[in-house]
């Protein structure tokens, strides 16, 4: 059984108390003569001990403790003359004592005082500081291999990044997938550490900094070990977080520990990860003050490219928060080079999920591109987050191999969440299902909407049914059109519930629809410039940063009266297509019934199904992709 160093530390002292004391109560004798043979059980007075001597009964006398202390060998014929010892405590100062005791003829010896007593107490003395401060060294030697222990109370200015010579991550740049332009980008960065030779003989020089930008799980940790173990070089790793600490001066300590053994191991590699953590723009703060923040970001500035400079260093960050950091530590001669990492494309997906299906048991029928078309939007993250939920999915079910059933639901867990407990008949779920069938149909009847992919009534997280629709191709432009069908596809649930159920009847289930409704078309018009009367100017940012001092105390983007307009606008919209949905939701009242019904028996619909039954009572249009007007 394994005991920690703290129970250790909570015994060993008490223990050591009980011990120090139980060793002066026993070990050190209170009378040095004590325990010895000149001891007597029977004790005299003074005063007797003169009459025994005066009557000739003493026959030996031995002075012990300087002649405080008389053993005293006597005869009383009370006991048929038989010697008796006893003790006598004598008085402080009785020189006339020898004599008499010379003049009786008695025999008597003085025995010197002994050094027992000062002995044992010196010993007694040393003996438990020495195993206190003994016990002390090992706790405190125990506990400094404890991160935040107390043996590390002098280690606080020390860089905690680990250093590796030859960085064995396990990773290469071959299993990085999707993300080709980064790639080749840090393995060039590679080749200025392995032939540096190549490049200085047409006068080009090493990069000083590569900073990583992009969303999270879209793979920029994943890059930097790719370059540990590519590059064969001495790799130093470390998170912005760990240079800050609650004492003044250890962030700007550990920057110069760093930087010092870096320098040593030239040339060498420094990652740090999270850099927004210490790279965030200074004065922020209102009123000044000396942030300690601040004085690490300073440091760090000044060895990435100060007066000494730092030859042969290249440091790699990363961050997805690039709009919060200083610009000092942006320019050139600090980081060179920013490298977007972002989010794969379809073509870039299939390679993800390639490496991911490695050690994966997938089924024959299993197409990759089939997966890769239905999860536009997701990282390098949450495609092997997808394939794990699919894997768990074939394990729970007692299956040898994954199925496209098991990505389908691990495709919806991922998005939506876990699927709850499907509704029972009545009044509730019917309702639910006239929602869900008015947004796929919008969806289905508007040209430049997505095509509907499933819908189902079955619950999953907060929302009691959903609808999924799959674009045709990722899309970087979205056009006027299409943002008009998008909000024409959220309003149908509620158009369906207002003309089956009657505008009395409308329920809370159109929340979230109408936020995203309000969203998109307030960015139509403060953003995109595709509004009539605001025209063509952008009244808002794409973010709006709150630091203090900055973002909070910045004057209003526009006047109350383009505020007004904003508002009239935005309403108008909203209104304008609501009415076009529902005007197709009443067209089309017959196969919405239908739909409803065998929705409610079924629970799920799968797109190309639901086309299917529409296309019997109205023309559906063949959904095109966006091309340019000329």
């Amino acid at each position: 059984m394994k005991i920690s160093w703290k129970v250790i530390a909570l015994w060993a002292v008490p223990l050591l108390l009980i011990g120090f004391f139980l060793w002066q109560g026993t070990a050190m004798p209170t009378n040095p003569n004590a325990g010895g043979q000149n001891t007597a059980s029977t004790r005299m007075t003074y005063g007797r001990f003169l009459e025994y001597l005066d009557s000739g009964r003493v026959t030996t006398v031995d002075l012990y403790e300087g002649g405080r202390t008389a053993i005293v060998e006597a005869v009383d014929p009370d006991l048929d003359n038989r010697p008796q010892r006893l003790r006598v405590d004598l008085p402080g100062n009785t020189p006339e004592l020898i004599g008499r005791l010379q003049k009786e003829d008695v025999n008597f010896d003085v025995h010197p005082a002994r050094n027992d007593g000062a002995v044992w107490g010196l010993l007694s003395n040393l003996i438990f500081p020495i195993l206190l401060i003994t016990g002390l060294f090992f706790l405190f030697r125990r506990s400094g291999n404890v991160p935040g222990g107390p043996g590390q109370a002098m280690n606080f200015g020390k860089s905690k990044a680990k250093f590796q010579m030859e960085a064995k991550t396990g990773v290469m740049f071959d299993d990085v997938a999707g993300i080709e332009e980064a790639k080749e980008e840090l393995q060039e960065v590679v080749t200025f550490l392995k032939k540096p030779e190549r490049f200085t003989a047409v006068g080009a020089k090493i990069p000083k900094g590569v900073l990583l930008v992009g969303p999270p799980g879209t793979g920029k940790t994943l890059l930097a070990k790719a370059i540990a173990g590519e590059a064969g070089t001495p790799f130093f790793s470390i998170s912005g977080s760990e240079f800050v600490e609650m004492f003044v001066g250890v962030g700007a300590s550990r920057v110069r520990d760093l930087f010092k053994k870096a320098k040593e191991n030239a040339p060498c590699i420094i990652f740090i990860d999270e850099i927004d953590a210490v790279g965030r723009q200074r004065g922020a703060g209102i009123g000044g003050g000396n942030d300690e923040r601040e004085q690490t970001l300073n440091q760090l500035l000044t060895e990435m490219d100060g007066f000494e400079g730092n030859t042969g260093i290249i440091i790699i960050a990363a961050t997805n928060r690039p709009d919060v950091l200083d610009s000092a530590l942006l320019r050139p001669g600090r980081f060179d080079r920013q490298v977007t990492v972002d989010a794969p494309d379809i073509k870039g997906r299939v390679e993800i999920l390639e490496v991911h299906a490695r050690n994966k048991k997938l089924a024959d029928d299993i197409s990759l591109k089939v997966i890769a078309r239905r999860t536009p939007g997701f990282s390098g993250a949450d495609l092997a987050n997808l394939l794990n939920e699919a894997a768990i999915l074939t394990a729970r079910r007692r299956k040898e191999a994954t199925t496209m059933l098991e990505i389908d639901d691990a495709v919806d867990r991922v998005i939506a969440g876990m699927e709850g407990t499907p509704l029972t008949d009545g009044k509730s779920k019917r309702l639910i299902a006239y929602h869900e069938v008015g947004h796929a149909m919008i969806g289905t009847l508007v040209r430049d909407h997505d095509p509907v992919q499933k819908v189902t009534l079955i619950p999953r997280g907060q929302a009691q049914g959903l609808t999924w629709f799959a674009p045709s191709e990722d899309q970087s432009l979205v056009s006027r059109s299409q943002l008009k069908a998008r909000i024409m596809g959220a309003l149908g649930g509620r158009a369906a519930e207002a003309i089956i159920f009657g505008e009395d009847e409308v329920t809370t289930g159109a929340g979230n629809d109408l936020q995203q409704v309000t969203g998109m078309a307030r960015q139509m018009v403060t953003r995109f410039g595709m509004s009539e009367k605001i025209g063509l100017i952008s009244l808002e940012g794409q973010s709006q940063e709150v630091f203090i001092g900055g973002g909070l105390m910045n004057r209003a983007e526009y006047s109350n009266e383009i505020a007004t307009k904003v508002d009239q606008e935005v309403k108008a919209i909203a209104q304008a297509c609501y009415e076009e949905t529902l005007k197709i939701i009443r067209d089309n009242r017959v196969v919405i019934d239908r739909l409803v019904d065998i929705l409610i028996e079924k629970e799920t619909m799968d797109g190309e199904e639901f086309r299917q039954i529409v296309a019997e009572y109205t023309e559906v249009p063949e959904k095109e992709r966006f091309v340019p007007a000329v």
